[in-house]
């Protein structure tokens, strides 16, 4: 299974939906999920890639994770794994 493919699964079962219905422009908003549904969905993506993500669930906006679409969140996930690789081959 693909980056994109696991962030998507995680998304969908956060709003509910089918995978083929998370597209990569969509916002979490226009998926349906709240403030709480995006926490949730940060720690998923956490455990299932074994990576920390920057993210402050008191100002969400702020930091270097992108939730701005399904798209941005798979690239910041592709992004943090590849600086984990770096990290550990150093």
């Amino acid at each position: 299974m693909t980056v994109r493919d696991r962030v998507i699964e995680i998304i969908a079962g956060q709003a509910m939906l089918d995978v083929r219905d998370v597209r990569d422009e969509a916002t979490l908003a226009d998926l349906g999920i709240d403030s709480l549904g995006l926490v949730e969905s940060i720690f998923a993506i956490e455990e299932a890639f074994d990576i920390s993500v920057p993210f402050n669930a008191n100002d969400p906006d702020s930091g270097d994770f992108d939730i701005s679409s399904v798209a941005t969140i798979i690239r910041a996930v592709e992004s943090l794994i590849a600086g984990n690789d770096e990290a550990a081959r150093a």
